[in-house]
């Protein structure tokens, strides 16, 4: 089976009048013009990218596509570095790229009994694997949007069935025995008998990852991913299936168990999300406690019995989640100066200084990054201890979940244009900023040599984060801020070989163990262009606001901005 490119749906070609204007302008003059267009519907995303070459694609030296092989796949080709993406007009560059894009994504599929079940984390044959060859529940997520956002949602349900079962296996590390639902970090398809062509899957629940710990973050993306599955195909028999009721229902219970936490965050290791290598992230991380409150909300569409005890505890629970970290992980300019003031060692119900932060303690970086206007949510709050930390998935979810309130969802994304050098620079995105260093990174990291300065997790720029950006600009009428990022990536995405990562304070250099050809940095080019050209595809990403989830929180702050598109 040879496969053939695939073309994504073309836009309606608008007559562009201000848009064209604005991409003759320079970096600064752009810069100027953002305010005034920060309020412009997001409709007008759709006309962005309508000016597209027709050409046909054709993959650099035209090698012949190779055939992708069940339980695996064969690696495409590399492109020729000297810029054979270059055409002589942006349109034809850009549909170049996504030819290009889609043609990585389809060779990275995985079979599994005949069937699509996934795509690998990545397609590059000139590292060692370790795990790259493994189909990531968290990596699948941007794969699983593309291919719903294209009509082709079998992959996505074959994937959210098979990994169901492998939730109900017995998790064993060492001599202790995981919870019932936990779900996998990764999988792999494994020939256990080559002749007899007999295949089985091979699940890694964190007893053999390095590190060994477990994903908490797979739960939360398995509920996200089912709910965005029967949002776009409108089709609600898999939700309401036994096995996926109750792999959500072991989910839930292991979430909503009873402990000794005085807070409605979900504790962590270090190393359970997508930063999965140590990097100071323990104990109630952002990026989970979003993901968390995201998921919960999810739940709550999804499940069959809405009278239940689980609807009752979701409820409650993302009341307190919401407000604990509205209460405690929002920053600004005003609440950096209260916390700068604060008083310590306060023992009553009225303190205000909750968690004994010592004002000391407060990094220098933070009150130069701080914008008069903008706000962000911090990594991190425990006991005498603020994270202040920018982490861009946990921010943006926050956006998309309606955990942030609408000043507050306009804030983050005011600080992303006002900080835009140090969160965006040449290639998007940031994954946290700054980055640790000298001494900081040796006691954080333990000297970790893949997470050095402005490398991989500890500053490095990813572009898979291009979607989330690209998602909440566009929910927020701002499809500028997209616009500028799309670009920006799209002048060396290509011809760089889509690597996982890249290095440098401004994103400059390709990572220097990041992988070519990371199907997730394919993905995430890919389902940000689809959002552009298309709002409506926000559905099965962004959910609407309930003002009820809000109620104990800032009364005085307007409520989560809605969908700027027509449902």
């Amino acid at each position: 089976m040879v496969l053939s490119p695939i073309i994504p749906p073309q836009s309606k070609v608008t007559e562009l009048t201000d848009d064209t204007k604005y991409d003759s302008l320079n970096l600064e003059q752009k810069k100027k013009a953002w305010p005034m267009e920060r309020h412009r519907s997001a409709e007008v995303s759709q006309a962005i990218l309508s000016k597209i070459g027709h050409g046909g694609f054709q993959l650099c030296h035209q090698p012949q596509i190779p055939e992708i092989v069940k339980g695996g796949c064969t690696p495409i080709s590399s492109c020729d570095p000297s810029g054979e993406f270059t055409a002589d007009s942006n349109g034809m560059h850009r549909h170049t790229i996504t030819d290009a894009a889609w043609e990585a994504l389809k060779q990275s599929i995985v079979y599994f009994k005949g069937q699509p079940i996934g795509t690998l984390a990545a397609i590059d044959k000139s590292q060692a694997e370790l795990n790259y060859d493994q189909v990531f529940m968290r990596d699948f997520v941007p794969s699983a949007l593309a291919f719903l956002m294209k009509g082709e949602p079998t992959i996505v349900k074959n994937f959210l069935v098979e990994t169901a079962r492998l939730q109900s296996r017995e998790k064993m590390v060492d001599l202790f025995k995981l919870g019932q639902g936990v779900m996998p970090a990764s999988f792999k398809v494994h020939h256990s008998h080559p002749t007899k062509k007999t295949e089985t899957l091979l699940a890694d629940f964190g007893e053999i990852a390095i590190g060994r710990v477990a994903p908490v973050d797979s739960g939360l993306w398995w509920i996200f991913l089912l709910r965005a599955y029967t949002k776009y195909t409108r089709d609600s028999s898999l939700a309401e299936s036994p096995h996926c009721q109750r792999a959500m229902r072991l989910i839930l219970k292991l979430w909503l168990s009873e402990g000794f936490d005085t807070s409605p965050a979900l504790l962590c290791a270090d190393g359970c999300s997508m930063i999965d290598r140590r990097m100071g992230i323990y104990g109630y991380p952002l990026e989970i406690q979003a993901l968390f409150f995201m998921a919960l909300r999810c739940a709550l569409s999804l499940l069959k019995d809405s009278n239940d005890d689980f609807v009752y505890q979701i409820t409650k629970r993302i009341k307190a989640l919401s407000y604990h970290l509205h209460s405690y992980y929002w920053l600004d300019f005003q609440r950096l100066n209260d916390i700068y003031r604060y008083k310590t060692e306060e023992y009553s119900q009225t303190a205000l200084n909750k968690f004994n932060v010592i004002p000391e303690s407060i990094p220098d970086w933070i009150f130069d990054f701080m914008p008069s206007r903008g706000g962000y949510f911090i990594g991190n709050v425990s006991p005498a201890r603020m994270d202040f930390r920018w982490f861009c998935l946990g921010n943006f979810i926050a956006i998309l979940s309606c955990l942030a309130t609408g000043e507050q969802a306009e804030a983050i994304l005011d600080l992303v244009e006002e900080r835009w050098e140090e969160l965006i620079g040449e290639m998007p995105l940031k994954i946290c900023y700054p980055a640790m260093e000298n001494q900081e990174w040796q006691i954080v990291t333990g000297c970790d040599p893949k997470n050095t300065r402005w490398s991989y997790h500890n500053g490095g720029s990813w572009p898979v984060l291009l979607w989330l950006l690209v998602a909440v600009s566009v929910k927020l009428g701002r499809p500028h801020i997209a616009r500028n990022a799309v670009e920006l990536m799209e002048a060396r995405l290509a011809k760089d070989d889509f690597p996982e990562y890249y290095d440098g304070k401004t994103g400059r250099y390709i990572g220097k163990q990041s992988r070519k050809f990371q199907t997730w940095s394919v993905a995430g080019y890919l389902v940000a262009k689809m959002l552009l050209d298309d709002p409506s595809n926000l559905r099965a990403v962004s959910l609407e606001d309930d003002g009820h989830i809000r109620e104990p929180v800032l009364k005085r702050s307007n409520s989560c901005p809605g969908l700027h598109m027509s449902h």
